[in-house]
């Protein structure tokens, strides 16, 4: 696994939001268990809070949960894509309502991937793995 977007010789980081706890540490654990550093947002705002921050370091993948209250993910992927800082940074959509988002929906509003709930760890490492080393327009839709 390269770093790509994060810092040489760090892990790639991946900005984990969901506004479960419970979901939030299973996805941590999934992830740093494969090598990734791991921050948490529980909601969109939460997320976007951090991700405009110059300061901070951009992550490799961000993960989002698409109901989230009061800011989901749908909404959070529209201020991504509309941030330049951002724009390039691949985003998975994790979401228990599959028939509601389907994947043409995802694809049309920005999402490179997505993942059902409840999800295969190794389906989510697997996608997030080839989102870090690989970067947008590069992952399969599923």
């Amino acid at each position: 696994m390269q770093s790509g977007t994060g810092t040489e010789g760090l892990a790639p980081l991946v900005l984990v939001c969901d506004d479960t706890e419970p979901i939030r540490r299973l996805l941590r654990i999934n992830l740093e268990l494969a090598g990734f550093r791991v921050e948490e947002a529980a909601d969109g705002h939460e997320a976007m809070a951090r991700l405009i921050d110059p300061v901070a370091q951009r992550p490799a993948v961000i993960v989002l949960d698409s109901e989230m209250a009061p800011y989901d993910g749908w909404w959070a992927i529209a201020a991504i894509r509309a941030h330049p800082r951002l724009d390039p940074v691949p985003v998975v959509l994790v979401t228990a309502s599959v028939m509601h988002h389907d994947a043409p929906g995802a694809t049309d509003a920005g999402f490179d991937a997505f993942v059902s709930k409840p999800f295969d760890p190794d389906e989510l490492v697997e996608a997030v793995s080839r989102l870090a080393e690989d970067g947008r327009g590069t992952q399969p839709r599923r």
